[in-house]
């Protein structure tokens, strides 16, 4: 299968960049609701409708969220990748539909979305929420775990730029886990079907992006949903869309978080986790904390009068402004970044730094700045 092929095909033309809202996906959920198979399912804090896309008719049966975190929408645009392929009509698509029935809420918090924070219209963290349910979101998807009976759980994130995959100066494009359903972070038949899951896709995604996946920290909390649902005895899978070179859209990365999905449905159509991956799965590198988006090196500065060089990095704030999303150098860290990466870095060959009368970086400052007088640098990148 050319899964390249596959994605150019069906890709959501109208879903660009990161800010993906309740506007930008209805009208494309009421384009495919050509046999009543969507419906609103409760409501958020905002009284925002909560929908619900169920597909197919196999014995397989997965239920999938994104959008848990407002502002983590790739894996939503993946998901509208992979509605137009199963609405295709197409050998494949039948295919899918005869092994599958699929449960799919693209967007779990819709204020959170609007709003492009992490957490839900009263500042909660849904996937810190598995426990209490205080929240309507996270009761409206612990009902639907409970009537769908899912034999796979799909818990769909973005990731952010600051991880790498181990210590090989690769960014974590794509992370995944299988997360633990106790403190001893043992391993059962049901975790096990995640973990052969996994180590199947990586097995298949590696071949596009090379050493840049990576597996997240599977440290036990019950209060997260995906652990919970673990706990519960149904095999769940995390999924991190993180950075890929130059696409602070994220619309590369959509396309591997694509190639993720359409990989573990034809895995388990072939049946192929049934025989224990433990090992391949332990060999992706964990994540680690390790880039910035702007590494600046060998940089003069001037501190409390005595001459320096030094680095200093700088990180994006994704900021919304009257419903537009920009990206805003910060300064974030200076000095003592041994063993810290950028995803673009600049070797300032001594040249001392100015801005505004000063020549030593503040941190949260914006990072506008020159060395010495001709390079100049505005939001981080140099003009």
């Amino acid at each position: 299968m050319n899964l390249e092929q596959l994605f150019n095909l069906y890709k959501e033309q109208t879903l660009k960049g990161r800010y993906i809202t309740l506007d930008s996906i209805e009208p494309l959920l009421q384009k495919i609701n050509n046999k009543n198979q969507i419906e609103i399912i409760g409501k958020s804090v905002l009284e925002k409708p909560i929908y619900k896309y169920q597909i197919g008719k196999g014995r397989i049966r997965i239920l999938l969220w994104s959008q848990m975190h407002g502002n983590e929408s790739t894996t939503t645009k993946a998901l509208f990748d992979f509605f137009n392929l199963i609405n295709s009509d197409t050998d494949y698509a039948k295919q899918l539909i005869s092994n599958f029935t699929f449960c799919i809420l693209p967007m779990l918090n819709p204020d959170g979305a609007k709003l492009y924070t992490r957490e839900n219209a009263n500042e909660v963290d849904l996937n810190r929420d598995a426990q209490d349910l205080s929240q309507p979101e996270s009761i409206i998807l612990r009902k639907i775990f409970e009537a769908f009976k899912p034999d796979f759980c799909y818990n769909l994130h973005d990731q952010r730029t600051i991880y790498g995959v181990g210590d090989t100066r690769k960014p974590a494009t794509l992370s995944f886990l299988a997360p633990a359903f106790n403190e001893e972070r043992d391993m059962n038949e049901s975790r096990l079907k995640a973990v052969n899951l996994i180590a199947g896709i990586n097995s298949i995604v590696q071949q596009y992006i090379p050493g840049q996946i990576g597996r997240f920290d599977d440290s036990f909390n019950i209060n997260c949903v995906g652990d919970t649902f673990q706990f519960l005895g149904v095999p769940t899978v995390l999924f991190e869309a993180g950075h890929f070179a130059n696409d602070y859209d994220r619309d590369e990365t959509r396309k591997f978080v694509f190639f993720a999905l359409i990989s573990s449905f034809n895995l388990l159509i072939d049946n192929d986790i049934v025989i224990s991956k433990i090992e391949d799965y332990l060999i992706i590198p964990q994540n680690k904390v390790v880039f910035y988006d702007f590494m600046y090196k060998n940089i003069k500065i001037y501190y409390d009068g005595i001459e320096k060089i030094t680095s200093f990095a700088a990180q994006y704030k994704e900021e919304l402004i009257e419903n537009n999303l920009f990206f805003n150098a910060y300064i974030d860290k200076i000095d003592d970044l041994e063993n810290y990466y950028g995803h673009i870095e600049y070797d300032g060959m001594g040249g001392l730094y100015s801005d505004q009368g000063s020549n030593s970086p503040k941190l949260e400052s914006k990072a506008n700045f020159n060395l010495d007088t001709e390079l100049k640098f505005q939001n981080g990148l140099k003009i």
